[in-house]
């Protein structure tokens, strides 16, 4: 889960109106996912990053967010994810030194491993016990999703939640 989640929040809002997406150079690229910088493979990636958020907001039936004109139909987004997921196969080994030992084994080139990881991260997260409680925090502007963890749990962090408090506020007091 936590990956599904951490990489879908490589976009987030950056308190002027628009987004910050982590991804958005090679070199970001780079240092989020511990590889070195490779242009074809971060617009894959970002791409994947995409069809997970378009799958995210189906799954929430979030409304329109910043992010929207970036989401995907969700049948390209679900291709995409699946095709991601399948890039790899794999096997398992079972190794004895002393004592069995499970090895998944693979013969991919790392980018195709990494695009193949990302996608699993989410296809076991949305089809997993955890995404019943996925919510988009509804904070004014921000583009983040989260697991509920608590029953009174309303925003991603404790920043959105004052952002939320100080905007209704707001409304009251000038409306």
């Amino acid at each position: 889960m936590a990956l599904a989640l951490e990489f879908a929040s490589t976009v987030r809002h950056d308190g002027h109106g628009g987004l910050v997406d982590d991804l958005a150079t090679p070199a970001g690229f780079a240092a989020w996912a511990g590889v070195e910088p490779d242009e074809a493979l971060r617009l894959r990636v970002v791409e994947l990053r995409w069809a997970a958020r378009s799958l995210y907001a189906r799954a929430v039936d979030a409304p329109e967010r910043l992010d929207a004109p970036h989401l995907m139909p969700f049948e390209q987004a679900l291709a995409l994810v699946n095709e991601c997921a399948g890039r790899v196969p794999r096997t398992v080994r079972l190794e004895w030194a002393e004592r069995p030992v499970l090895r998944r084994a693979d013969d991919a080139e790392p980018g195709d491993r990494l695009l193949a990881d990302l996608a699993t991260a989410v296809v076991e997260f949305l089809a997993g016990d955890e995404a019943r409680a996925l919510r988009a925090c509804p904070a004014p502007r921000c583009v983040r999703y989260f697991v509920k963890a608590h029953p009174r749990q309303e925003w991603c962090r404790p920043s959105c939640g004052n952002r939320a408090r100080v905007s209704r506020h707001y409304h009251r007091t000038q409306g």
